[in-house]
């Protein structure tokens, strides 16, 4: 064993000598957005005592980031000497919720969890009274093999597949264990959602089929264990994985169309989650069409040169001031980087002072612009920004075109996800993003959890009734996809 420092943290942890860094690092927040290539830079840490060995590729891709002797990227990085290393605390912001909702109360306890790519969130209930009793949240494991759903695939054909499958069920297993201990009685009823690669992950399916074209997997239904198949010591009756609505739109989404409630109405209602894959569902209670769209990674700032997820040090919120930018860092502490919602208000900004065009392109502020401190904007950053607005737009306008329908009859706008809590709907709309007047719009936090606990409350059978009115869209196979999308690469402010 080695033990390894923390600073300024002042904590102390012991690995097994020769093991990965990151195996030691992904619980403190630092982030492995290219899953341990060494690509992206982001997973730096400062050495101040000791060494860690670097190879050709290693110091190839220092000199390339600009760092100094004193650097190291954690996933290049072994663990053979005791060291000292520099890590900032990085606290996620990660959503739960404590909506009421009506319910028919049943005996004993259950435990909802939205297994997210990148947080997981559990609440223990008391069935009875639909009352929290407990709640935990942390940072999805996976992490280290890489931030978007892509690097985790790469990862687990690779043959980490069986590894990524055991750290999400112990992790979740030791959550459940924290809420549930020193009392009586365990769980009845155990119910999981998340997006559908989540879901094979933590059933053990079979990943190739999501990871080539067709992308479709047989795979999609609820699944059902006992507690002793997930090496839990509990004594549930049932754990069930809720069924995903199609390869790329899990049951998360199910999970949030039972939250808002547009599966009841005549009304149209439109339900999108700007997480990692960007999920839109358009419809009402007659019939329901849902898509995802490949938005996540620069909205979660995997693709961004200064991106990262909403942890400590990122700019948030952003606005144009007198002297210059009126930023909000979280934790309220130096900028570090920018995360979704602030990079949107950054665009909305530029385009309103005048310093980007239509097209995208800085104006009189050569390829980069400073934001704060050491953060800045680039001309790639920008059309990273373009390429993600244009997925979410082009998906919204072909499911409104296959219902038959314009903006105009849609009467609200639900936006789930964490994201979606901290986005300023004018910025949104000033991006043209989306083109709804900032009113249509509705925030609701986390529905996948919201939905989940609602689900303990019923049978499949109710989703069956959601699944039977809902169809998937391929985007990509619609012919119109391609105009649409290049079209909505501009930037054409909303009404």
């Amino acid at each position: 064993m080695v033990t390894i420092g923390l600073e300024p943290l002042g904590k102390t942890i012991r690995v097994r000598k020769g093991s990965p860094l990151k195996d030691a690092l992904h619980e403190y927040g630092v982030e492995f957005p290219c899953g341990g290539k060494g690509t992206c830079g982001k997973c730096r840490v400062r050495l101040l005592r000791g060494a860690i060995n670097t190879d050709d590729f290693h110091r190839k891709r220092l000199a390339e980031l600009g760092l100094g002797g004193e650097w190291r990227l954690a996933c290049l990085s072994l663990c053979h000497t005791d060291m000292v290393i520099g890590v900032d605390q990085y606290e996620t912001l990660i959503q739960a919720d404590e909506t009421p909702f009506e319910f028919v109360p049943r005996k004993g306890l259950g435990v909802a969890v939205d297994l997210g790519t990148t947080t997981l969130v559990a609440q223990l209930l008391d069935l009875q009274q639909g009352r929290i009793l407990a709640m935990e949240k942390g940072l999805n494991p996976q992490q280290k093999f890489g931030s978007d759903l892509i690097s985790r695939l790469e990862a687990a054909l690779s043959g980490n597949a069986p590894e990524m499958t055991g750290i999400i069920r112990k992790k979740i297993g030791e959550m459940i264990g924290r809420m549930t201990a020193g009392r009586k009685e365990d769980p009845e009823r155990i119910i999981l959602v998340g997006n559908t690669v989540m879901q094979h992950f933590f059933c053990g399916f079979d990943l190739k089929p999501l990871s080539f074209y067709p992308f479709e997997s047989p795979l999609l239904g609820a699944a059902r264990f006992l507690p002793v198949e997930l090496g839990w010591d509990l004594l549930s009756r049932e754990v069930v994985f809720y069924p995903s609505i199609g390869s790329f739109v899990g049951s998360d989404i199910l999970a949030g169309i039972q939250a808002t409630g547009i599966c009841e109405g005549e009304e149209y209602s439109l339900l999108i989650d700007l997480g990692t894959n960007g999920e839109i569902v358009l419809g009402n209670r007659s019939r329901l069409l849902c898509a995802s769209t490949a938005a996540g990674p620069a909205f979660e700032g995997a693709r961004i040169s200064m991106g990262m997820l909403a942890t400590t040090g990122a700019i948030s919120s952003l606005e144009s001031g007198p002297a210059g930018w009126n930023i909000k860092v979280i934790g309220n502490g130096s900028p570090r980087g920018i995360c979704g919602s602030g990079l949107i208000d950054a665009v909305a900004v530029l385009l309103g002072r005048g310093l980007l065009d239509e097209y995208g392109q800085l104006v009189g502020a050569g390829e980069q612009v400073t934001l704060a401190g050491p953060v800045v904007l680039t001309q790639k950053d920008i059309q990273e920004f373009q390429l993600a607005k244009a997925a979410i737009a082009t998906g919204v306008e072909i499911l409104m075109k296959k219902l038959s329908i314009g903006p105009g009859d849609i009467a609200t706008v639900h936006i789930a996800g964490a994201f979606g809590s901290y986005l300023n709907m004018d910025s949104v709309t000033a991006t043209g993003m989306l083109g709804f007047t900032p009113v249509a719009f509705r925030k609701l936090g986390n529905t996948a959890l919201m939905g989940a606990k609602m689900f303990l409350f019923s049978d499949l059978s109710l989703t069956d009734a959601i699944l039977e009115r809902t169809s998937h869209v391929n985007l990509e196979s619609d012919p119109s996809f391609q105009d649409l999308f290049v079209e909505n690469m501009r930037f054409r402010p909303g009404p």
